[in-house]
């Protein structure tokens, strides 16, 4: 059955020599075919994901080039780009989305096009309004299975405008999860934190759970990584913001930019959606990075929603499994004494 993925791949061409820039979905698989057709230019990808940028610049694409999704407006040139893609699926919000459209409206030439590619139940219909409203056009140019391909063409130049109100701080709003949850809140009240602990917060988002134990072990040191750029940024800024010295956050892919160190507690909220889609393969992958960089006596909590089964997955990589906090909702869970001090992940 044909996707929104070969619909893409079936409705953009491209002339030789265009300038393409992706919007936050490198890992559509237009990205790449675009990439193996002879004669295409220069293909930016403006993403946030770390590991998705390295997933596909590992392919050996020359003609690859990255930015920072939240922060291309500050960073990047204005009115080179003759083509803009983006998919739904991979984008985590409204704010996201709108952010995109800011981006196209920046990096087009006057005549250059966007493609919005998704699903009915992924708001493309609602997304063909905000086109309109913001390049005054929008065609379907493709549907197919409940998807379609937008199109919007920049007719006038607006790229000044748009670089004269941005800001940092416009940036960083990109990320829109940045109160604390339920669950984290949970995990806070629970979680034992000792005054000299070295400690590693994987997923971090916007530093919740790292910076509660940064000002507990005041003697320790820190690590927050996340994959997500706009969520490094974000932490960095609250780290700075409370003063502390304990404390760093690094772009990384799960725990795989620390799996060198050894830490006595590892924390995580990990998330359980990717691609639009619940999973438990981000979570799981999380717990075998943590048993591996985790000290014989450390110590691993882990908070998520009720009716998401990792413990199997805690079992067969931890000695000793235990709910230590949570509601009807929420179960926070501590591990102890990985299995056979996790060298290599379980």
């Amino acid at each position: 059955m044909r996707n929104s993925a070969c619909l893409l791949c079936d409705t953009v061409q491209l002339t030789p020599g265009e300038e393409l820039l992706v919007l936050n979905s490198a890992a559509e698989p237009f990205v790449a075919l675009a990439a193996q057709r002879s004669g295409t230019g220069t293909i930016t990808l403006a993403e946030d994901n770390v590991a998705t940028m390295r997933e596909l610049m590992s392919k050996g694409l020359p003609i690859l080039r990255q930015r920072a999704f939240h922060e291309y407006i500050l960073r990047a040139p204005a009115s080179t780009m003759d083509v803009a893609v983006m998919n739904l699926i991979y984008q985590p919000s409204k704010v996201w989305l709108m952010h995109g459209l800011q981006v196209a409206l920046y990096a087009l030439r006057e005549g250059g096009k966007l493609y919005v590619v998704g699903a009915k139940d992924r708001g493309i219909l609602s997304m063909a309004k905000r086109m309109q409203d913001y390049f005054g056009n929008v065609e379907t140019v493709a549907i197919s299975k409940g998807h379609r391909v937008l199109c919007s063409v920049k007719a006038v130049e607006t790229a000044s405008e748009i670089r004269k109100q941005a800001s940092q701080e416009d940036a960083l709003r990109v990320f829109a999860d940045s109160q604390l949850d339920e669950g984290t809140r949970l995990l806070l009240e629970t979680m034992e934190v000792r005054v000299t602990d070295e400690a590693l917060d994987i997923g971090c988002g916007a530093g919740f759970i790292g910076l509660h134990i940064a000002r507990q072990a005041s003697q320790g040191q820190v690590t927050m990584v996340d994959a997500s750029l706009a969520a490094v940024a974000v932490a960095q800024h609250a780290i700075e913001q409370s003063g502390l010295i304990n404390v760093r956050v690094l772009a990384s892919d799960g725990a795989q930019a620390v799996l060198a160190q050894r830490f006595d507690l590892v924390a995580t909220n990990p998330p359980f959606h990717q691609g639009g889609l619940q999973t438990t393969a981000i979570a799981e992958r999380f717990i075998r990075e943590a048993a591996q960089v985790l000290r014989a006596n450390g110590r691993f909590y882990l908070v998520a929603n009720r009716f998401l089964k990792y413990e199997p997955t805690l079992w067969a990589c931890f000695k000793q499994v235990e709910e230590v906090g949570g509601n009807t909702r929420y179960k926070v869970l501590r591990s102890l004494f990985p299995v056979e001090e996790m060298e290599e992940p379980c």
